[in-house]
Protein backbone atom coordinates (compact mmCIF):
# COMPACT_ATOMS: atom_id res chain seq x y z
CA UNK A 1 0.00 0.00 0.00
CA UNK A 2 1.51 3.19 -0.68
CA UNK A 3 1.62 5.94 1.96
CA UNK A 4 -0.27 8.57 1.63
CA UNK A 5 2.21 12.03 2.42
CA UNK A 6 0.55 14.94 3.51
CA UNK A 7 0.31 17.89 1.57
CA UNK A 8 1.97 20.45 4.34
CA UNK A 9 5.47 19.01 4.89
CA UNK A 10 7.97 20.21 5.31
CA UNK A 11 9.80 19.29 2.44
CA UNK A 12 6.95 21.34 0.92
CA UNK A 13 6.83 24.54 2.77
CA UNK A 14 11.19 24.32 1.82
CA UNK A 15 9.96 23.84 -1.83
CA UNK A 16 7.84 26.92 -1.73
CA UNK A 17 9.73 29.19 0.66
CA UNK A 18 12.55 28.69 -2.22
CA UNK A 19 10.44 29.31 -5.09
CA UNK A 20 9.17 32.72 -3.34
CA UNK A 21 12.56 33.88 -3.89
CA UNK A 22 12.83 32.56 -7.61
CA UNK A 23 14.24 35.12 -10.33
CA UNK A 24 10.85 34.25 -12.52
CA UNK A 25 7.71 36.39 -11.10
CA UNK A 26 5.37 34.26 -12.81
CA UNK A 27 7.24 30.95 -10.17
CA UNK A 28 6.73 33.64 -7.35
CA UNK A 29 2.87 34.13 -7.96
CA UNK A 30 2.39 30.73 -7.98
CA UNK A 31 4.01 30.06 -4.94
CA UNK A 32 2.32 32.70 -3.36
CA UNK A 33 -0.66 31.82 -4.88
CA UNK A 34 -0.22 27.92 -3.70
CA UNK A 35 0.54 29.19 -0.18
CA UNK A 36 -2.76 30.87 0.17
CA UNK A 37 -4.60 27.99 -1.04
CA UNK A 38 -3.48 25.76 1.24
CA UNK A 39 -2.45 28.21 4.22
CA UNK A 40 0.17 27.06 6.91
CA UNK A 41 1.43 29.59 9.75
CA UNK A 42 4.39 28.13 8.97
CA UNK A 43 5.13 29.71 6.08
CA UNK A 44 4.17 33.42 7.58
CA UNK A 45 7.52 34.17 8.69
CA UNK A 46 8.56 33.53 4.70
CA UNK A 47 5.75 35.55 3.50
CA UNK A 48 6.40 38.50 5.50
CA UNK A 49 10.07 38.46 4.62
CA UNK A 50 9.13 38.05 0.79
CA UNK A 51 6.57 41.17 1.16
CA UNK A 52 9.24 43.63 2.33
CA UNK A 53 11.32 42.86 -0.97
CA UNK A 54 9.27 41.99 -3.36
CA UNK A 55 9.56 43.77 -6.96
CA UNK A 56 6.11 42.96 -8.70
CA UNK A 57 2.84 44.27 -7.67
CA UNK A 58 1.19 41.29 -8.93
CA UNK A 59 3.59 39.11 -6.90
CA UNK A 60 2.92 41.42 -3.73
CA UNK A 61 -0.79 41.31 -3.94
CA UNK A 62 -0.89 37.67 -4.04
CA UNK A 63 1.63 37.63 -0.95
CA UNK A 64 -1.20 39.72 0.77
CA UNK A 65 -3.83 37.79 -0.35
CA UNK A 66 -1.66 34.65 1.23
CA UNK A 67 -1.56 36.47 4.30
CA UNK A 68 -5.24 37.17 5.06
CA UNK A 69 -5.93 33.42 4.76
CA UNK A 70 -3.47 32.79 7.76
CA UNK A 71 -5.04 32.90 11.30
CA UNK A 72 -5.55 36.45 12.51
CA UNK A 73 -4.40 35.84 15.83
CA UNK A 74 -0.63 35.29 14.14
CA UNK A 75 -1.21 38.02 11.20
CA UNK A 76 -2.23 41.00 13.18
CA UNK A 77 0.84 41.13 16.07
CA UNK A 78 3.58 39.71 13.46
CA UNK A 79 2.22 42.86 10.63
CA UNK A 80 1.85 45.58 13.71
CA UNK A 81 5.38 44.26 14.37
CA UNK A 82 6.85 44.87 10.95
CA UNK A 83 5.18 48.52 11.14
CA UNK A 84 8.94 49.86 12.54
CA UNK A 85 10.98 47.93 10.09
CA UNK A 86 13.57 50.73 8.58
CA UNK A 87 12.66 48.90 5.08
CA UNK A 88 10.14 51.32 3.79
CA UNK A 89 8.20 48.62 1.52
CA UNK A 90 8.20 46.27 4.84
CA UNK A 91 5.68 49.24 6.34
CA UNK A 92 3.73 49.64 3.31
CA UNK A 93 2.99 46.14 3.13
CA UNK A 94 2.26 45.31 6.20
CA UNK A 95 0.40 48.51 6.32
CA UNK A 96 -2.05 46.85 2.72
CA UNK A 97 -2.35 43.97 4.63
CA UNK A 98 -3.74 45.06 7.37
CA UNK A 99 -6.45 47.17 5.68
CA UNK A 100 -7.56 44.38 3.81
CA UNK A 101 -7.70 42.45 7.56
CA UNK A 102 -9.62 45.32 8.67
CA UNK A 103 -8.52 44.17 12.53
CA UNK A 104 -9.49 47.27 14.90
CA UNK A 105 -6.65 45.53 16.92
CA UNK A 106 -4.90 47.75 14.39
CA UNK A 107 -6.13 51.14 15.25
CA UNK A 108 -3.56 52.17 18.12
CA UNK A 109 -0.73 51.44 15.67
CA UNK A 110 -2.18 53.79 12.87
CA UNK A 111 0.07 57.28 14.75
CA UNK A 112 0.58 60.25 13.20
CA UNK A 113 4.34 59.43 12.18
CA UNK A 114 2.81 56.53 10.13
CA UNK A 115 0.13 59.09 8.64
CA UNK A 116 2.85 61.15 7.80
CA UNK A 117 5.00 59.09 6.55
CA UNK A 118 8.03 60.57 4.14
CA UNK A 119 7.61 57.92 1.86
CA UNK A 120 4.48 58.56 -0.05
CA UNK A 121 4.02 54.82 -0.38
CA UNK A 122 4.00 54.22 3.30
CA UNK A 123 1.66 57.14 3.78
CA UNK A 124 -0.85 56.12 1.17
CA UNK A 125 -0.88 52.77 2.63
CA UNK A 126 -1.30 53.95 6.32
CA UNK A 127 -4.69 56.36 5.44
CA UNK A 128 -6.18 53.18 3.64
CA UNK A 129 -5.38 51.37 6.94
CA UNK A 130 -6.44 53.54 8.91
CA UNK A 131 -10.18 54.05 7.25
CA UNK A 132 -10.40 50.11 7.36
CA UNK A 133 -9.96 50.05 11.33
CA UNK A 134 -11.24 52.77 12.69
CA UNK A 135 -13.27 52.53 15.47
CA UNK A 136 -16.64 54.27 15.79
CA UNK A 137 -16.56 57.50 17.30
CA UNK A 138 -12.77 57.97 16.09
CA UNK A 139 -13.55 58.80 12.69
CA UNK A 140 -13.42 62.50 13.20
CA UNK A 141 -10.21 62.60 14.63
CA UNK A 142 -8.99 60.66 11.93
CA UNK A 143 -10.64 63.04 9.63
CA UNK A 144 -8.41 65.89 10.97
CA UNK A 145 -5.53 63.89 10.84
CA UNK A 146 -5.86 62.93 7.13
CA UNK A 147 -6.70 66.66 5.99
CA UNK A 148 -3.38 67.90 7.57
CA UNK A 149 -1.98 66.17 4.46
CA UNK A 150 -4.06 68.19 2.21
CA UNK A 151 -1.74 69.49 -0.54
CA UNK A 152 1.07 66.49 -0.46
CA UNK A 153 2.52 65.08 -3.17
CA UNK A 154 0.97 64.61 -7.28
CA UNK A 155 -2.33 63.54 -8.21
CA UNK A 156 -1.66 59.97 -7.22
CA UNK A 157 -0.82 60.57 -3.75
CA UNK A 158 -3.84 63.07 -3.62
CA UNK A 159 -6.13 60.73 -5.50
CA UNK A 160 -5.49 58.20 -2.60
CA UNK A 161 -5.58 60.95 0.66
CA UNK A 162 -8.94 62.20 -1.41
CA UNK A 163 -10.56 58.32 -1.35
CA UNK A 164 -9.68 58.45 2.82
CA UNK A 165 -10.84 60.98 3.45
CA UNK A 166 -14.61 60.42 1.79
CA UNK A 167 -14.74 56.51 2.95
CA UNK A 168 -15.19 58.66 6.03
CA UNK A 169 -18.53 60.13 5.04
CA UNK A 170 -20.59 62.95 5.43
CA UNK A 171 -18.68 64.05 8.52
CA UNK A 172 -15.52 65.01 6.73
CA UNK A 173 -17.69 68.28 5.22
CA UNK A 174 -17.00 70.47 7.60
CA UNK A 175 -13.05 69.81 7.81
CA UNK A 176 -13.04 69.87 4.55
CA UNK A 177 -14.54 73.44 4.28
CA UNK A 178 -12.25 74.57 7.28
CA UNK A 179 -9.12 73.02 4.35
CA UNK A 180 -11.05 75.38 1.45
CA UNK A 181 -10.80 78.39 3.37
CA UNK A 182 -6.92 77.94 3.49
CA UNK A 183 -3.85 80.35 2.43
CA UNK A 184 -2.13 77.22 0.82
CA UNK A 185 -3.29 77.44 -2.71
CA UNK A 186 -2.23 73.25 -2.59
CA UNK A 187 -3.72 72.70 0.36
CA UNK A 188 -7.49 75.30 -1.08
CA UNK A 189 -7.45 73.15 -3.56
CA UNK A 190 -6.74 69.56 -2.96
CA UNK A 191 -9.93 70.17 -0.34
CA UNK A 192 -12.05 72.00 -3.15
CA UNK A 193 -11.45 68.70 -5.20
CA UNK A 194 -12.31 66.27 -2.40
CA UNK A 195 -15.39 68.25 -1.80
CA UNK A 196 -16.22 67.79 -5.27
CA UNK A 197 -15.35 63.78 -5.35
CA UNK A 198 -17.44 63.63 -2.34
CA UNK A 199 -20.32 64.94 -4.09
CA UNK A 200 -19.64 63.19 -7.19
CA UNK A 201 -17.94 60.31 -7.17
CA UNK A 202 -17.65 60.10 -10.89
CA UNK A 203 -16.18 63.51 -11.08
CA UNK A 204 -12.37 64.20 -12.42
CA UNK A 205 -10.38 64.44 -10.06
CA UNK A 206 -7.31 66.17 -11.87
CA UNK A 207 -9.57 68.44 -13.88
CA UNK A 208 -10.75 69.43 -10.20
CA UNK A 209 -7.72 69.89 -8.65
CA UNK A 210 -6.55 72.52 -11.89
CA UNK A 211 -9.86 74.32 -11.66
CA UNK A 212 -9.82 74.73 -8.11
CA UNK A 213 -5.97 76.30 -8.62
CA UNK A 214 -7.29 78.53 -11.19
CA UNK A 215 -10.43 80.04 -9.11
CA UNK A 216 -8.42 80.28 -5.91
CA UNK A 217 -5.82 82.22 -8.39
CA UNK A 218 -8.31 84.42 -9.69
CA UNK A 219 -10.01 85.36 -6.04
CA UNK A 220 -6.29 86.42 -4.95
CA UNK A 221 -5.85 88.56 -7.59
CA UNK A 222 -9.15 90.48 -7.13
Amino acid sequence: MQEVVPINTEHTNTRLTAALAAGTPSVRLKAALAIGTDPDPALLDALMARCAVEPDFYVRDMLTWALTRLPVELTVPRLLAELDSAVSQARSQALHTLSKIGDVRAWPAMTSTLLRDLDDEVARAAWRAAVAVVPDGEERGLAEELASQLGRGGREVQLSLSRALIALGALVEPVLKRAKESDVPGVAAHAAATQRLLEDPDAAFELDVKEAKRVFALGTEG
